[in-house]
């Protein structure tokens, strides 16, 4: 039979062994051409460029989806 402990663990003292299992937010930065936010290294959903171009022609991927 395996030990057991002797006494029951506090609520705070779980809480601070999983205090690195926190939630993290996602880093938002600017975009360089219409300043809206946008998750960082990835292409602006807004304008669909990336790196001072443009990666996505935004105007073709409005019409393909409607």
């Amino acid at each position: 039979m395996p030990p057991l402990p002797k006494r029951k663990y506090a609520k705070a003292r779980q809480g601070e062994r999983r205090s690195h299992l926190r939630a993290t937010l996602t880093t938002l930065v600017r975009c360089s051409q219409c300043h809206s936010l946008k998750p960082s290294h990835r292409v602006c959903p807004v304008c669909g460029s990336y790196g001072g171009r443009e990666v996505l022609n935004m105007e073709k991927a409005k019409r393909g989806k409607a």
